[in-house]
């Protein structure tokens, strides 16, 4: 079974920065794409970015330009570097890491993780 292991979030006041990490417990070999989701009280959980295992970046149009995607492919570690920090970037930010072991295909997410921006 895959696991993922999430650094802690954190409190942060506007237009600073953090940065989250998402280990996972599988060769990056049969990993496809690993990737961040975050979901706001109230809200549906939303895609904030994702990264393919041939390094192609997909972005939130509202992360675009403050947020990058990067991976470590012999840890198989997901980051995630936020900048300029909104009040409305907060929410649980969520890992996913989705590819294929032994013929059979997964698709897990972690246990989320709480980033607050304060304003």
């Amino acid at each position: 079974q895959v696991q993922l292991v999430e650094s802690e979030g954190g409190l942060v006041q506007a237009g600073g920065s953090l940065r989250l990490s998402c280990a996972a417990s599988v060769s990056a070999f049969s990993i496809n794409a690993m990737g961040w989701y975050r979901q706001a009280i109230g809200k549906q959980r939303e895609l904030v970015a994702t990264i393919t295992s041939g390094d192609g970046t997909n972005y939130a149009d509202s992360v675009k330009g403050r947020f990058t995607i990067s991976r470590d492919s012999p840890k198989s570690t997901v980051y995630l570097q936020m900048n300029s920090l909104k009040p409305e970037d907060t929410a649980v930010y969520y890992c996913n890491v989705k590819g294929r072991l032994f013929g059979l295909q997964y698709d897990t997410w972690g246990q989320g993780t709480q980033v607050t921006v304060s304003s």
